[in-house]
């Protein structure tokens, strides 16, 4: 079994002709199908696509890992595109979690307030060929790959952002993420875990993952980490709780931040590697 994760949309570019952009989209090629595994922020998906000889009408499947603008902000292009081919005339589905739709904001009392949610609705989408699957449960994929379904917390060091919110009535409420999931793909080696931003943290996740699986190896995982605004305290559980799973591949990218990717370069060295827009991982 053959598994290629292809990054069309990262922060930055890792390729010549390859554009970066605050978000991130990863297209996942299985020996069964083709799963788009979050969209970016905009159309950039399709020029970076088409430069990188991806064939965005193979795609099988799209899971939306939460309801951020920079993850979701690509959908009305892929959908677009996808019905100008006439690759899925009976429209292609979308797997995510219920509170997907919500409307969600950036907001710092007194200092800022920013709508990050999704740009369109669900009937803009549905207009265009989407056909949701939303589930808070994990979904199956393919016999080998699933969804995460909502991530359960298990550690005590991981905490969502306290920017993060949701409008309740007139008033902003922290957001959960409750949306927050990643792909699971078992493999020979062990899992392979992809992450859209594991906002509701990488090791909750990995915990997660395992638990639902009963596999215990984790062998890869790449994407978005949200380590960006994590402590020293939080920096350092993370590193010795990777270091106990003996992981052999870390692909961060996207909300990592740059210093926390590079404690976890210099930590994990060859295992270690930069997850931009045009990396592609065979496993």
């Amino acid at each position: 079994m053959t598994v290629t994760v292809t990054t069309l949309v990262e922060n930055t570019s890792g390729a010549p002709f390859i554009h970066g952009e605050w978000g991130q989209s990863m297209l996942v090629e299985t020996d069964e199908n083709t799963i788009l595994f979050d969209t970016g922020p905009g159309d950039l998906i399709i020029e970076n696509a088409s430069r990188l000889g991806v064939d965005l009408s193979q795609i099988d499947k799209i899971v939306l890992s939460h309801g951020h603008y920079d993850h979701t902000g690509g959908m009305q292009a892929v959908l677009s595109a996808l019905l100008e081919s006439g690759a899925k005339p009976d429209g292609i589905e979308i797997v995510a979690h219920p509170h997907v739709f919500q409307d969600k904001f950036i907001y710092v009392k007194g200092l800022v307030t920013h709508s990050c949610g999704m740009p369109f609705s669900r009937e803009d989408l549905e207009g265009l060929g989407a056909r949701f699957t939303l589930s808070d449960k994990p979904v199956q994929l393919n016999s080998f790959t699933l969804t995460t379904g909502e991530v359960q917390a298990s550690t005590g060091h991981e905490k969502i952002d306290p920017a993060l919110h949701i409008k309740n009535g007139e008033d902003y409420v922290p957001d959960e993420l409750a949306d927050d999931l990643g792909i699971i793909i078992k493999t020979e080696k062990g899992l392979v875990l992809l992450l859209g931003c594991a906002h509701r943290g990488i090791i909750n996740t990995i915990n997660h993952a395992r638990k639902i699986t009963g596999v215990e190896k984790i062998y890869a995982v790449i994407g978005g980490t949200h380590l960006i605004s994590a402590g020293l305290g939080q920096l350092e559980a993370t590193v010795a709780a990777l270091k106990e799973m003996k992981i052999e591949k870390l692909g961060t990218s996207h909300c990592t931040g740059l210093i926390p990717a590079s404690i976890l370069a210099h930590e994990f060295k060859g295992a270690f590697f930069f997850n931009s827009a045009g990396t592609k991982t065979v496993m």
